[in-house]
């Protein structure tokens, strides 16, 4: 009788998928939290909520990489987009108040490269490490058929936790109040179609690196949250600052954002010149240098900014909320 087919003759390698699993298993390791229960290698992980909460609100946030992707295949560099995709989610259950809990990760492939998968999920790990959260769980998909050769995509999951009363939702927010922002480390993970398409006439000044990984705010901002009142919070993704200012903002206020309150930076001079990028276009898909905006009291505003730098952050104060009826403007550039 001749040999029957196998499943690694259809494609998939199930030893590759368990040696990954080896390999990844000290870096995941290295993120855990006490709340853990049972983590990477079960049908399901189990996370316990810290018992320090008393009123506890679970926070889950979901998102990706997008295009960025596409550069990261191009030039062979795999470290660093897990850290883009901790990021996504980490950042906006932050901006709920909420400490980020637990994370999963979803890599999906043609044929499983294990060294190129190692790289990327060493990077989730790293940026679960920066966002104090726990890796507890995962899937690798080898999916012959479904992508080009030597690509892959990412997708993540993450629950924070926030006590009830501490839930930020922008509802306190007043005429006077001030909106700080926190320096971005580049383009983060949005705004990438444009930027390729640029990339494709116009090469990138040197020194500028466009795999940069999104900044992880979440421990200056916790440990803010825990000194003073913070009244909202955006986390500068798609939509840019226009786009994601006013998803904190109550009825009958908006925000006044000063240009010129921040320096922009070379890589988004070289986007919006080598484009020919209209000024609002560029606020509507980029951050433009901020990827965190925080309100807080005008009362608290020396003291905001004196913790955030004393924490590593860059902060400018870069407008102020003012009482405004209807929403055609609600950010005002």
């Amino acid at each position: 009788m001749s040999k029957g087919l196998s499943y690694r003759d259809a494609g998939v390698d199930i030893d590759a998928g368990d040696a990954l699993v080896d390999a990844i298993r000290p870096f995941a390791k290295r993120t855990m939290r006490p709340e853990v229960l049972a983590g990477i290698g079960g049908f399901g992980a189990l996370c316990a909520i810290p018992k320090k909460y008393r009123e506890p609100v679970l926070v889950s946030g979901t998102d990706g990489v997008g295009t960025k992707l596409k550069l990261a295949f191009q030039l062979g560099r795999h470290d660093s987009v897990g850290i883009d995709l901790v990021a996504m989610s980490v950042n906006d259950v932050l901006v709920q108040g909420a400490e980020p809990l637990f994370f999963l990760d979803y890599f999906a492939c043609g044929k499983l490269e294990p060294g190129v998968a190692a790289e990327v999920i060493k990077g989730i790990a790293r940026g679960c490490e920066q966002a104090g959260c726990a890796l507890i769980g995962g899937e690798t998909a080898e999916m012959p058929g479904m992508y080009p050769a030597g690509e892959y995509d990412l997708a993540g999951f993450c629950v924070g936790v926030v006590e009830r009363e501490a839930i930020i939702d922008g509802k306190s927010i007043a005429p006077g109040d001030a909106v700080l922002g926190l320096a971005s480390s580049g383009a983060h993970s949005n705004g990438y179609s444009l930027l390729r398409r640029i990339l494709e006439n116009s090469k990138a000044p040197a020194g500028i690196d466009l795999l940069t990984p999104t900044r992880i705010y979440v421990k200056p901002m916790l440990a803010l949250m825990a000194s003073l009142p913070v009244k909202g919070m955006a986390h500068i993704t798609g939509g840019g600052i226009t786009g994601n200012v006013p998803r904190v903002l109550p009825a009958g206020t908006r925000a006044v954002i000063e240009r010129k309150a921040w320096p922009r930076t070379e890589l988004f001079d070289w986007l919006q010149r080598a484009g020919g990028v209209a000024e609002d276009e560029m606020h509507r898909v980029f951050n433009c240098g901020i990827g965190m905006a925080v309100v807080v009291a005008e009362a608290d505003v020396a003291r905001a900014i004196r913790n955030l730098e004393s924490a590593g952050e860059t902060v400018y104060r870069i407008g102020r909320i003012e009482r405004h009826d209807g929403e055609p403007d609600a950010v005002v550039i």
